[in-house]
């Protein structure tokens, strides 16, 4: 990878997709609940990044797989710090929602 690969975006359409493929994943928008309501991927679970300690509510097990997403990614990124930090083992950082292609809901 050069160095234009570190700042290439996930792509959060494949993001979604991986995580329909991956049985009992849970899909995490850590957007505020105002956000969140405003629209959102079907199925996702709001965890907001500055309550992102109440995880356990949607993902008890630390071997879950968490697809993560926020507006842009930078948020996203963050949580996947701290849920890495927190002891989740299968966490990715899927982007942010001003890129999905895909339906939402509101």
């Amino acid at each position: 990878m050069g160095i234009f690969g570190l700042f290439r975006q996930p792509n959060i359409d494949q993001g979604v997709v991986d995580y329909h493929n991956t049985p009992g994943a849970v899909l995490l928008d850590v957007r505020t609940p105002q956000e969140y309501r405003e629209g959102h991927i079907p199925g996702s679970k709001n965890v907001p990044l500055q309550r992102l300690d109440q995880v356990k509510a949607v993902a008890g097990n630390k071997e879950t797989a968490l697809f993560v997403y926020c507006y842009s990614g930078s948020r996203s990124r963050q949580a996947v710090s701290m849920l890495q930090r927190m002891g989740y083992t299968q966490v990715q950082n899927i982007g942010g929602i001003a890129a999905y292609s895909g339906k939402v809901e509101r």
